[in-house]
Protein backbone atom coordinates (compact mmCIF):
# COMPACT_ATOMS: atom_id res chain seq x y z
CA UNK A 1 0.00 0.00 0.00
CA UNK A 2 1.82 3.20 -0.91
CA UNK A 3 1.65 5.80 1.36
CA UNK A 4 -0.79 7.89 -0.41
CA UNK A 5 -3.38 5.06 -0.37
CA UNK A 6 -5.71 5.57 2.33
CA UNK A 7 -6.73 1.93 4.15
CA UNK A 8 -10.17 0.87 3.74
CA UNK A 9 -12.51 0.30 7.11
CA UNK A 10 -13.52 -3.17 8.07
CA UNK A 11 -15.72 -4.46 10.00
CA UNK A 12 -15.67 -8.07 11.65
CA UNK A 13 -19.48 -8.37 12.94
CA UNK A 14 -21.26 -8.98 9.87
CA UNK A 15 -21.34 -9.50 5.78
CA UNK A 16 -24.27 -9.97 3.21
CA UNK A 17 -24.70 -10.93 -0.02
CA UNK A 18 -27.82 -11.83 -2.47
CA UNK A 19 -28.33 -15.32 -0.76
CA UNK A 20 -26.38 -15.07 3.31
CA UNK A 21 -25.93 -13.04 6.30
CA UNK A 22 -22.52 -13.62 8.20
CA UNK A 23 -22.41 -12.92 11.76
CA UNK A 24 -18.97 -13.69 12.96
CA UNK A 25 -18.49 -16.41 10.51
CA UNK A 26 -21.79 -18.04 11.16
CA UNK A 27 -24.57 -18.50 8.76
CA UNK A 28 -26.97 -16.49 10.00
CA UNK A 29 -29.78 -19.39 8.14
CA UNK A 30 -27.98 -22.41 8.81
CA UNK A 31 -26.19 -21.80 12.19
CA UNK A 32 -28.14 -19.39 14.70
CA UNK A 33 -32.13 -19.11 13.81
CA UNK A 34 -33.55 -21.72 15.68
CA UNK A 35 -30.06 -22.22 17.50
CA UNK A 36 -29.08 -19.47 19.55
CA UNK A 37 -31.54 -17.78 21.82
CA UNK A 38 -31.52 -13.59 21.62
CA UNK A 39 -28.81 -13.36 24.84
CA UNK A 40 -26.44 -15.62 22.86
CA UNK A 41 -26.42 -14.10 19.64
CA UNK A 42 -26.22 -10.70 21.37
CA UNK A 43 -22.88 -11.66 22.88
CA UNK A 44 -21.67 -13.44 19.85
CA UNK A 45 -22.58 -10.54 17.97
CA UNK A 46 -20.83 -7.86 19.93
CA UNK A 47 -17.68 -9.59 21.63
CA UNK A 48 -17.03 -12.02 18.52
CA UNK A 49 -16.64 -15.54 20.66
CA UNK A 50 -18.70 -17.84 21.90
CA UNK A 51 -20.43 -16.42 24.94
CA UNK A 52 -19.64 -18.92 28.49
CA UNK A 53 -22.28 -20.39 30.23
CA UNK A 54 -21.95 -17.98 33.23
CA UNK A 55 -21.97 -14.80 30.81
CA UNK A 56 -25.63 -16.31 29.15
CA UNK A 57 -26.93 -16.76 32.87
CA UNK A 58 -25.73 -13.67 33.89
CA UNK A 59 -26.80 -11.39 30.93
CA UNK A 60 -30.08 -13.18 30.99
CA UNK A 61 -30.52 -12.14 34.55
CA UNK A 62 -29.69 -8.64 34.34
CA UNK A 63 -32.19 -8.27 31.21
CA UNK A 64 -35.09 -9.42 33.26
CA UNK A 65 -33.96 -7.61 36.33
CA UNK A 66 -33.87 -4.10 34.30
CA UNK A 67 -36.37 -4.65 31.95
CA UNK A 68 -39.41 -2.90 33.76
CA UNK A 69 -39.55 -0.62 37.02
CA UNK A 70 -43.30 1.02 36.14
CA UNK A 71 -44.74 4.50 34.94
CA UNK A 72 -40.73 5.90 35.49
CA UNK A 73 -40.02 9.28 33.30
CA UNK A 74 -38.86 6.46 30.36
CA UNK A 75 -41.99 4.97 30.16
CA UNK A 76 -43.70 8.23 30.67
CA UNK A 77 -41.53 9.86 28.12
CA UNK A 78 -42.43 6.78 25.50
CA UNK A 79 -46.48 6.88 26.46
CA UNK A 80 -46.92 10.71 26.12
CA UNK A 81 -44.87 11.04 22.53
CA UNK A 82 -46.80 8.29 21.40
CA UNK A 83 -50.28 10.08 22.43
CA UNK A 84 -48.37 13.66 20.65
CA UNK A 85 -47.62 11.23 17.85
CA UNK A 86 -49.05 8.21 17.17
CA UNK A 87 -47.19 7.37 13.58
CA UNK A 88 -43.78 7.18 15.23
CA UNK A 89 -43.56 3.59 17.16
CA UNK A 90 -40.14 4.06 16.98
CA UNK A 91 -40.29 7.62 17.98
CA UNK A 92 -41.71 7.07 21.13
CA UNK A 93 -39.38 3.79 21.80
CA UNK A 94 -36.91 6.28 21.37
CA UNK A 95 -38.18 8.94 23.72
CA UNK A 96 -37.95 6.67 26.76
CA UNK A 97 -34.33 5.39 25.85
CA UNK A 98 -33.02 8.77 25.38
CA UNK A 99 -34.44 9.31 29.55
CA UNK A 100 -32.30 6.44 30.53
CA UNK A 101 -29.04 8.42 32.47
CA UNK A 102 -27.27 9.23 35.31
CA UNK A 103 -30.49 9.23 37.57
CA UNK A 104 -32.61 6.22 36.32
CA UNK A 105 -31.20 2.62 34.88
CA UNK A 106 -28.01 4.54 33.06
CA UNK A 107 -24.87 4.38 35.65
CA UNK A 108 -24.58 0.49 35.42
CA UNK A 109 -21.30 1.39 32.68
CA UNK A 110 -19.69 4.38 34.82
CA UNK A 111 -19.77 2.02 37.70
CA UNK A 112 -18.43 -0.09 35.63
CA UNK A 113 -15.23 1.59 35.10
CA UNK A 114 -14.97 2.32 38.92
CA UNK A 115 -14.95 -1.63 39.63
CA UNK A 116 -12.63 -2.04 36.63
CA UNK A 117 -10.42 -0.16 38.06
CA UNK A 118 -10.17 -0.95 41.64
CA UNK A 119 -10.20 -4.80 40.30
CA UNK A 120 -6.88 -3.85 38.07
CA UNK A 121 -5.08 -2.25 41.64
CA UNK A 122 -2.98 -5.38 43.67
CA UNK A 123 -5.63 -7.01 45.67
CA UNK A 124 -4.20 -5.44 48.99
CA UNK A 125 -4.66 -1.81 47.71
CA UNK A 126 -8.06 -2.52 46.55
CA UNK A 127 -9.63 -0.68 49.73
CA UNK A 128 -7.62 2.27 49.39
CA UNK A 129 -8.70 2.56 45.47
CA UNK A 130 -12.20 1.94 45.97
CA UNK A 131 -11.56 4.93 48.37
CA UNK A 132 -9.59 6.95 46.54
CA UNK A 133 -12.68 6.54 43.81
CA UNK A 134 -15.55 7.56 46.26
CA UNK A 135 -12.97 10.90 46.83
CA UNK A 136 -12.68 12.15 43.47
CA UNK A 137 -16.03 11.79 42.97
CA UNK A 138 -16.40 14.10 45.94
CA UNK A 139 -13.78 16.88 44.65
CA UNK A 140 -15.90 16.49 40.87
CA UNK A 141 -19.05 17.29 43.00
CA UNK A 142 -20.55 14.15 41.19
CA UNK A 143 -22.46 11.13 42.64
CA UNK A 144 -21.08 7.72 43.48
CA UNK A 145 -22.59 5.85 40.36
CA UNK A 146 -24.52 3.12 41.70
CA UNK A 147 -25.13 4.53 45.36
CA UNK A 148 -28.71 5.55 46.63
CA UNK A 149 -32.20 5.52 44.92
CA UNK A 150 -35.14 7.99 45.20
CA UNK A 151 -37.24 5.13 45.59
CA UNK A 152 -35.42 1.60 47.32
CA UNK A 153 -34.06 4.08 49.62
CA UNK A 154 -33.61 1.15 52.74
CA UNK A 155 -33.11 -1.68 50.20
CA UNK A 156 -32.69 -2.86 46.88
CA UNK A 157 -34.14 -6.16 46.47
CA UNK A 158 -33.27 -7.11 43.09
CA UNK A 159 -28.98 -6.33 44.20
CA UNK A 160 -29.01 -9.13 46.31
CA UNK A 161 -30.99 -11.31 44.04
CA UNK A 162 -28.58 -10.39 41.13
CA UNK A 163 -25.51 -11.37 42.94
CA UNK A 164 -26.94 -14.94 44.16
CA UNK A 165 -27.19 -14.96 40.72
CA UNK A 166 -23.78 -14.06 39.36
CA UNK A 167 -22.68 -16.61 42.30
CA UNK A 168 -24.39 -19.19 41.24
CA UNK A 169 -22.81 -19.22 37.74
CA UNK A 170 -19.40 -19.91 39.44
CA UNK A 171 -17.88 -16.30 38.93
CA UNK A 172 -14.43 -15.70 41.44
CA UNK A 173 -16.10 -12.38 43.14
CA UNK A 174 -13.51 -10.22 42.34
CA UNK A 175 -16.25 -7.57 40.80
CA UNK A 176 -18.49 -8.11 43.93
CA UNK A 177 -16.03 -7.48 46.33
CA UNK A 178 -14.57 -4.42 44.55
CA UNK A 179 -18.39 -3.06 44.92
CA UNK A 180 -18.43 -4.19 48.35
CA UNK A 181 -15.20 -2.19 49.22
CA UNK A 182 -16.84 1.02 47.12
CA UNK A 183 -19.94 0.86 49.18
CA UNK A 184 -17.51 0.69 52.06
CA UNK A 185 -15.59 3.38 51.04
CA UNK A 186 -18.37 5.60 50.59
CA UNK A 187 -19.49 5.13 54.11
CA UNK A 188 -16.36 6.17 55.63
CA UNK A 189 -15.84 9.03 53.55
CA UNK A 190 -19.49 10.53 53.89
CA UNK A 191 -20.41 9.27 57.15
CA UNK A 192 -23.36 8.26 55.35
CA UNK A 193 -24.86 5.14 54.41
CA UNK A 194 -26.52 5.10 50.77
CA UNK A 195 -28.40 2.18 49.79
CA UNK A 196 -26.14 -0.13 47.32
CA UNK A 197 -28.37 0.34 43.73
CA UNK A 198 -29.21 -2.36 41.06
CA UNK A 199 -26.74 -0.25 38.84
CA UNK A 200 -23.96 -1.44 40.81
CA UNK A 201 -25.05 -5.09 41.22
CA UNK A 202 -25.53 -4.46 37.45
CA UNK A 203 -22.00 -3.22 36.63
CA UNK A 204 -19.65 -6.01 39.38
CA UNK A 205 -21.90 -8.89 37.89
CA UNK A 206 -21.57 -8.18 34.24
CA UNK A 207 -17.46 -7.01 35.07
CA UNK A 208 -17.78 -11.01 36.73
CA UNK A 209 -18.99 -11.86 33.69
CA UNK A 210 -16.68 -10.44 31.88
CA UNK A 211 -18.57 -7.72 29.75
CA UNK A 212 -16.57 -4.19 29.48
CA UNK A 213 -17.95 -1.48 31.23
CA UNK A 214 -18.43 0.47 27.90
CA UNK A 215 -20.90 -2.00 26.68
CA UNK A 216 -22.95 -2.24 30.04
CA UNK A 217 -24.99 0.62 28.90
CA UNK A 218 -26.08 -1.32 25.97
CA UNK A 219 -27.05 -4.47 27.45
CA UNK A 220 -29.24 -1.87 30.05
CA UNK A 221 -30.74 -0.31 26.81
CA UNK A 222 -31.72 -3.22 25.59
CA UNK A 223 -33.85 -4.52 28.05
CA UNK A 224 -35.39 -0.94 28.64
CA UNK A 225 -36.21 -1.19 25.33
CA UNK A 226 -38.32 -4.17 25.45
CA UNK A 227 -39.87 -3.03 28.26
CA UNK A 228 -40.90 0.63 26.59
CA UNK A 229 -41.92 -1.65 23.75
CA UNK A 230 -44.64 -2.87 26.10
CA UNK A 231 -45.67 -0.27 27.61
CA UNK A 232 -46.15 0.99 24.04
CA UNK A 233 -48.34 -1.50 23.28
CA UNK A 234 -50.32 -0.97 26.64
CA UNK A 235 -50.98 2.47 25.66
CA UNK A 236 -52.47 1.31 22.10
CA UNK A 237 -55.07 -0.88 23.64
CA UNK A 238 -55.37 0.79 27.31
CA UNK A 239 -53.95 4.29 26.95
CA UNK A 240 -52.81 5.82 30.26
CA UNK A 241 -51.48 9.27 28.12
CA UNK A 242 -54.17 11.47 28.68
CA UNK A 243 -54.26 10.68 32.13
CA UNK A 244 -50.18 11.31 32.81
CA UNK A 245 -50.91 14.61 31.02
CA UNK A 246 -53.55 15.79 32.92
CA UNK A 247 -51.94 14.69 36.18
CA UNK A 248 -48.92 16.70 35.21
CA UNK A 249 -50.38 19.82 34.04
CA UNK A 250 -53.04 19.60 37.38
CA UNK A 251 -49.61 19.23 39.84
CA UNK A 252 -47.89 22.74 38.37
CA UNK A 253 -48.77 25.86 38.91
CA UNK A 254 -48.37 28.68 36.15
CA UNK A 255 -46.21 31.61 37.59
CA UNK A 256 -45.51 34.61 35.90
Amino acid sequence: MSSHEKRRATTSICGFDADNILIREKNLVDDLIGKYSFTELMLLQALGKEPADAQKRIVDAVLVTIMEHGLVPSAVATRLTYYGAPESFQGAVVAGLLGVGQRFAGTASECGEILERIVAAPENDRAAAATAEVNICREQRKPVPGFGHPIHREEDRRVDKLIEVARGAGVDGQFIAAMELLESGLQEVTGKQLVTNISAAIAAVLGEAGIPAPLMRGIVLTARCAGLVGHLYEEMNNPAAHDLWMSGKSGVDYQA
